[in-house]
């Protein structure tokens, strides 16, 4: 969220990060409809095990069951493709704002996996159908990634789709991106450089 303790680079202009200017599919279709409601509840969802897999190297970080890491799983698939991203952004997301630790807390008392700051989460609760039971909310893996996933989506479309810009703006708060733009002045590189090489490692 906004400027976390791990976003202390050294301003870089956009410009710089080469891999922002690029389609990563943050507009990709959701996954075709199973044939048969039978072949859809036996099959597998193959993004759902790649989600897994991954989370599944971090187990000692998150502090979840296997149980609550397949739950979280499914939560990221199906939360991304409901917001039209692609999961791995998402991961991406994760891994540079909380390392996977769900309970982590940043020096702006932003928390959980995607670091949502308590005055953000509790206004989008109410606009995404969780329950808001103050900011301990947070730390419950399921909420705060449909609230970070939901976040990243409503930055995407304030900047019609520029990647780039609502990355910035996910870490450093939208009202200094809108200032930048509006005067012209370059965003800083740093965060979204560090999601995109998360990014990139994950595809």
């Amino acid at each position: 969220m906004e400027r976390t303790a791990r976003s202390a680079l050294p301003l870089l202009t956009l410009a710089m990060a080469g891999l922002l200017s690029c389609d990563v599919r943050v507009a990709s279709a959701p996954a075709p409809i199973a044939p048969t409601v039978a072949a859809a509840a036996t099959a597998p969802d193959a993004d759902v095990e790649v989600v897994l897999a991954h989370l599944t190297q971090y187990a000692a970080r998150t502090g979840l069951t296997e149980r609550e890491m397949r739950s979280l799983s499914r939560t990221i698939v199906a939360e991304a493709r409901r917001h039209r991203l692609d999961p791995r952004l998402v991961l991406a997301v994760v891994h540079v704002e909380s390392r996977y630790d769900t309970y982590a807390v940043s020096d702006k008392q932003a928390m959980g996996l995607m670091q949502m700051l308590p005055s953000t989460g509790e206004w989008l609760a109410a606009q995404v159908g969780v329950v808001w039971r103050g900011p301990q909310t947070l730390f419950d893996p399921t909420s705060n990634v449909r609230l970070g996933v939901a976040y990243l989506r409503m930055l995407l479309d304030r900047y019609d789709g520029n990647l780039s810009a609502a990355l910035v703006a996910y870490n450093w708060g939208p009202a200094h991106v809108d200032v930048r733009l509006r005067d012209g002045v370059p965003l800083p590189a740093d965060y979204a450089d560090l999601v995109m090489r998360a990014y990139g490692r994950h595809t």
